[in-house]
């Protein structure tokens, strides 16, 4: 295979684990870092060996070395980079969401078909081995139809602040960062079976509590206190085409007693916990199991899948493999994410 120049775009704190991924994968060279931030950029550069270093995407996406770029930007910057990316004949790694807007999605989506080019969305939980493995188990019809799916990312204190607490740089607040996530697995793993509606709710009743002592949470770099202006929590039913339902709830703050994550999906011959840990639901002779998959990690390993997320990234620019996270995914993640904060604002069910 042919050893790909790389081009990471946003060296904020989600980038290294991009970038320890890059450095561990042979057919990878870590060429170049951008970031608004120069200090920032050189610094990720001096520590990850890049050659290369911009403030200015478009004068990295002009130099003709670079075959992939990595966006690792604030939402509000993904469609304009990947289109202009795709453009300029690179392939393109984006973290999710993929943006912010269908009608951004649409954009990116037109690029991919026009320039040909691989555009990976980052739905990193995709490429966990426990979802491969149970993957493979729905696939082969084990757990029958998958009829309903439930979802929950609560932080009873998590809100990151800075961009991630800023409506137009992020999009949104715990429904757009965490709960992509978990609704992109639970409709993997149901097998994408169209969304025909959503009903959903968001809540801004507590804001940041940054008056909260004694218990310590993750801060972006720009954490600012004073402004905030994203959806505490969030909750909604999402309907698809074959009958089924997916229920999801996230939050950055909730009075809730503890942090809790779990993603869970239900068919007519058994069922799966994904998260926390790996389990199976199901009968034989009239008798309930509950089965216990012997693997190295029952929960959400994130090095690992992160390392074969870009793994799968660098064979699929080689024409190696096909991406598990093609342009089209993340066009209907847009399409469920929009619409749940639309129906939340209206008060009303939105077809989609």
């Amino acid at each position: 295979m042919k050893k790909l120049n790389i081009g990471l775009i946003g060296a904020g704190s989600i980038s290294t684990i991009h970038l320890d991924a890059y450095r561990n994968n042979e057919y990878a060279t870590i060429y170049a870092i951008c970031d608004l931030n120069e200090e920032r950029a050189r610094s990720r550069a001096a520590e990850y060996g890049a050659v290369k270093v911009y403030t200015d995407y478009n004068d990295l996406l002009s130099d003709p070395e670079i075959d992939a770029v990595d966006i690792c930007t604030w939402n509000n910057y993904h469609a304009a980079i990947s289109v202009a990316a795709l453009k300029a004949g690179k392939h393109v790694h984006v973290e999710k969401p993929l943006c912010k807007t269908v009608e951004e999605a649409l954009a990116i989506e037109e690029a991919v078909h026009v320039t040909g080019k691989v555009l990976q969305v980052g739905f990193v939980r995709r490429h966990n081995r426990n979802v491969t493995f149970l993957k493979q188990m729905i696939d082969a019809g084990e757990l029958g139809q998958i009829y309903y799916a439930k979802a929950s990312i609560l932080r009873r204190l998590g809100n990151p602040g800075g961009w991630f607490s800023d409506k137009e740089r992020s999009g949104g607040g715990p429904l757009i960062d965490l709960g992509v996530h978990v609704i992109d697995l639970c409709w993997y793993l149901m097998g994408k079976p169209k969304p025909v509606s959503v009903s959903g709710n968001t809540y801004r009743k507590l804001g940041n509590r940054s008056n909260v002592q004694q218990l310590s949470f993750y801060k972006a770099q720009d954490y600012n206190a004073e402004h905030n202006d994203v959806e505490d929590m969030a909750n909604a039913l999402i309907r698809f085409e074959n009958g089924a339902s997916l229920y999801v709830d996230v939050s950055f703050t909730l009075h809730a007693k503890q942090d809790r994550s779990s993603v869970a999906v239900y068919g007519d011959k058994g069922g799966a916990e994904v998260e926390p840990e790996l389990a199976i639901v199901t009968e034989k002779n009239n008798v309930i199991f509950n089965i216990e998959p012997q693997v190295d990690h029952r929960g959400f390993d994130v090095e690992d899948s992160f390392q074969r997320e870009i793994d799968q990234f660098i064979l699929c620019c080689n024409n190696e493999a096909c991406t598990i996270s093609p342009v089209e995914d993340g066009v209907a993640l847009m399409k469920m994410l929009c619409g749940i904060y639309e129906s939340a604002a209206t008060g009303v069910e939105v077809k989609l």
